[in-house]
């Protein structure tokens, strides 16, 4: 790492010179210190590593080592000491030192730890930039929509966020965006620079999810040729999302519910428990209240998922942010596609608001990604908008009818139009739903549909 910005703090003159013109030979861009208070001064100004005499005149190493490690918790701090002793070394790793020597010292040692320690220290601030642009996208002021339901929302997740809940349950309809709140959770959260795992539970079989959660040993089943650690154990420190929590089966949400109140678990397969420090968002469209009752889900799980509940609302129930969400997904297919789609005829964005959006949001991402793709104007007509115009759905406003509406016979219905329309063909139908395969399969699966033969 030539060029990287080295502090010497001794108080010893001789030594201090013998080792910053040997780094500076090095080709490090290298300042010195007397003292303590001088030192402090200098990493304010920042520094990628600090040499550091424990016995210094005005203050002792490690105060000097703490106060720079907060500063900047990146800098690494080699300490350098003629007093050596177990206890002492001890405390400056426990403080944070990357490395301890004892003088005197071979400059030829120090050179090479040098160089060690800055590709540690680029490293760390490389990850670190990383995570920090993984997160931009998922700042809550991002979450588009001026409407009082969206401002409330983003006030409600910004509050989550930093709360210290291990758990938060999001409720919606498919397509209202609940993965984008997982993440802007997640990535607001004191968690951000840990991992984020998600899984859809509806999309792998019983077996096949308990692996993939808590991981299992060799041998455990068949094929289990290795051990795997599972997304909790993956996840140590960050967010775990199970997305469709409703469709678990009543044996895995006994096993989720012990690590949601004991933060342990076991491997399939394994005898030893495994302790974890996670959030798990989970996220659901249907009334867990509905499920509980029904006897499909476990009311103690229920009301420890519940903690921190979160209900995005249906885009019908906010409209005036249509204008708003359009100009977004435009924007972004515009730097995707290459185009240059300026925005929404007049007519089309009337059409537009006074939709239903039974898909939600992701219906409305869908149907400017299929209109960018297919228009020849740099203004997107009615017509560049097939789910509102040719596919015999009415552009006018949606409105529940008198005694509600049954969620799961919509869904129903959609699945079989959407299949009626891709004639039998999944991958299209899934297309249509917003979906994927392995989602709209299950769907299949569970309203008794003769399964396509066309894929």
């Amino acid at each position: 790492m030539s060029g990287a910005r080295i502090l010497v703090v001794d108080d010893e003159q001789l030594i201090r010179w013998s080792l910053v013109e040997r780094l500076r030979a090095e080709g490090y861009d290298v300042v010195e210190a007397a003292t303590g208070e001088a030192a402090l001064e200098l990493a304010r100004d920042g520094v990628d590593l600090v040499l550091l005499d424990y016995k210094l005149p005005d203050m002792d190493g490690l105060t000097v080592l703490r106060r720079i490690k907060e500063i900047d918790s990146d800098a690494l701090v080699i300490l350098l000491t003629a007093f050596a002793s177990v206890e002492t070394a001890v405390e400056a790793m426990k403080q944070g030192a990357y490395h301890f020597a004892n003088k005197p010292f071979d400059l030829d040692d120090v050179a090479f730890t040098v160089a060690r320690a800055l590709e540690t220290t680029q490293l760390r601030r490389e990850v670190r930039r990383l995570r920090a642009s993984q997160a931009q996208p998922y700042a809550v002021d991002r979450i588009v929509g001026n409407s009082t339901a969206m401002e409330m929302l983003r006030n409600l997740l910004g509050k989550v966020a930093k709360s210290p809940a291990s758990t938060v349950l999001l409720t919606g309809e498919s397509g209202t965006g609940k993965d984008l709140a997982a993440k802007v959770l997640h990535f607001n959260s004191d968690r951000a620079n840990r991992p984020f795992m998600n899984i859809t539970c509806s999309a792998l079989t019983e077996t096949l999810l308990e692996s993939e959660l808590f991981g299992h040993e060799r041998g455990a089943f068949t094929d289990a040729r290795q051990q795997k650690r599972g997304l909790f154990e993956s996840a140590e420190g960050g967010t775990v999302f199970l997305d469709e929590i409703a469709e678990m089966v009543p044996g895995l949400q006994a096993k989720l519910l012990r690590v949601l109140e004991e933060k342990t678990f076991k491997r399939v397969g394994g005898n030893q428990d495994i302790r974890v420090d996670v959030r798990v968002i989970a996220a659901t469209n249907r009334n867990l209240e509905e499920e509980v009752k029904a006897g499909r889900f476990r009311q103690d799980l229920f009301y420890r998922l519940n903690v921190l509940p979160i209900a995005l609302p249906p885009l019908r129930q906010h409209l005036d942010d249509v204008p708003a969400l359009l100009a977004f997904y435009i924007d972004s297919f515009n730097h995707e596609f290459r185009k240059n789609v300026k925005g929404v005829a007049p007519s089309a964005m009337k059409a537009l608001q006074t939709y239903g959006w039974p898909g939600n949001i992701r219906e409305l991402r869908n149907a400017v990604e299929r209109a960018m793709l297919l228009a020849s104007s740099q203004w997107l007509e009615v017509a560049d908008f097939p789910l509102t115009t040719g596919s015999g759905v009415s552009p006018v406003g949606y409105e529940l009818p008198p005694g509600g509406v049954d969620l799961e016979s919509l869904e129903h219905s959609l699945v079989i139009q959407a299949l009626e329309r891709s004639g039998g063909n999944q991958t299209k139908a899934a297309m249509l739903l917003g979906m994927n395969r392995d989602q709209i399969r299950y769907r299949i699966e569970k309203y008794g549909l003769a399964r396509p033969v066309a894929q």
